[in-house]
């Protein structure tokens, strides 16, 4: 009796889950392996063809590369950022709450309203970026329209968009470590630098794991921003994989190329996943 009932505790949560992952995890990739359909020609098995079709895709690749070096330039930065602010509203410094709810707003701020406020400071020569850049004698420059720009914008913009956010998790651990730590430290004559090194940061590292984790998931999905700010231009400069898969599947309407893009994004974010809960947790966790 006590397991009928604990399975129909776990029945609402079994449906949703089912009817909104699993389900459509199975019918993307079912869908990846027939052909693009229409009214006058309807879809048919193709097999493998449509991921050898994404993979011969020069445009594919510059996505995944622009993808790959935006992870890069936002994971750690935002990791990093958010350790050190925490560390900072952490102790008791004047207007101790303002600054965090100062260093947090920007999470809380509509990803929308968030790339217009940066719309604002890269637009040419009435942006702020070059307003300021006048003071010093500077010239006006397209910030988003320069492949060279347009992607390390992307990236400074969705650093300070995230930062606040993961900051909450380390100020959270933070406050779990007992004081006598380092009272015993200082007593023992470890200086500031050595206590963080020695006993703060590898107490953090779970939490840094789980942090890691979170930013990794969402470098890999970015559209909201790049559809305001960029649509993915100039020549795919600052196209991701997954506006990559909307423009696709919503702009030229080929939902089986969206479908298998999809079917790589998931078995990417898999595989990754498993190597940090399998490689990194047996690391970090103290058994």
């Amino acid at each position: 009796m006590m397991g009928i009932y604990a399975w129909l505790l776990l029945l609402p949560a079994s449906v949703l889950l089912v009817t909104f992952t699993h389900y459509p995890t199975v019918a993307t990739f079912i869908h990846s392996l027939f052909s693009n359909g229409t009214v006058i020609r309807p879809s048919r098995f193709v097999g493998l063809d449509n991921y050898r079709a994404v993979m011969h895709d020069p445009v594919f690749w510059k996505v995944m590369e622009n993808t790959v070096l935006f992870a890069l330039g936002t994971v750690p930065a935002s990791i990093a950022l958010a350790l050190l602010m925490a560390v900072w509203v952490n102790r008791r410094i004047p207007g101790r709450a303002f600054v965090r709810l100062s260093y947090f707003t920007p999470t809380i701020l509509p990803m929308i309203a968030v790339a217009n406020i940066w719309l604002f400071f890269y637009t040419p020569d009435i942006g702020l970026l070059d307003q300021i850049s006048a003071l010093f004698g500077g010239h006006g420059h397209n910030w988003l329209g320069d492949s060279r720009t347009v992607l390390w914008c992307l990236i400074v913009m969705t650093i300070w968009k995230e930062a606040g956010f993961f900051m909450i998790f380390y100020l959270a651990a933070l406050q779990t470590h007992s004081p006598e730590l380092e009272e015993a430290a200082r007593l023992e004559g470890a200086s500031r630098g050595a206590f963080f090194w020695r006993v703060t940061f590898p107490l953090l590292m779970p939490t840094t794991l789980f942090v890691f984790i979170n930013a990794t998931l969402n470098s890999f999905k970015l559209v909201d921003h790049l559809f305001i700010l960029t649509k993915g231009g100039p020549d795919n400069a600052s196209n991701l994989l997954l506006y990559y898969i909307y423009e696709n599947a919503f702009s030229f309407f080929d939902t089986a190329s969206a479908a298998t893009l999809t079917v790589i994004l998931l078995a990417m974010l898999a595989a990754m996943a498993i190597v940090q809960f399998t490689v990194l947790d047996k690391r970090i966790h103290y058994r």
